[in-house]
């Protein structure tokens, strides 16, 4: 689950091939939906796009044999600024659609729980 600690990204996502779960978690501390998530199915069959706002957390779950991933986002990516939320935090508890265990890039493997992140306002 990335975000950007500073040069929040709005994005909207959807998969123009395969079929994918994605995922927006709530890192606003102010916000009365702090730390919840939503989660939907986007696919090329389904055309579904999904807005996650600055301050969220993003992630998704390939759920076809391959997908095809388009982004268009509200600024610029800033690596050194880019943080990573554990995707199966318990204190979130976020209901993956699936019964295996998703390979994960580096990064990702090495995402914090929400109760050790760096959180926006």
């Amino acid at each position: 689950m990335h975000y950007q600690i500073e040069h929040a990204q709005g994005k909207l996502v959807r998969a123009v091939e395969g079929d994918v779960f994605d995922v927006a978690v709530d890192l606003r501390r102010s916000s009365p939906n702090f730390g919840k998530w939503v989660g939907v199915h986007l696919s090329a069959e389904n055309h579904r796009s999904l807005w996650v706002p600055p301050g969220f957390a993003h992630g998704f779950v390939v759920l076809s044999e391959s997908a095809q991933f388009l982004y268009k986002t509200t600024d610029y990516w800033h690596p050194e600024f880019e943080r990573c939320l554990a995707w199966d935090d318990p204190q979130i508890g976020i209901d993956w659609p699936i019964d295996f265990q998703p390979i994960l890039a580096g990064k990702d493997a090495m995402g914090c729980r929400l109760a050790d992140a760096q959180l926006y306002a």
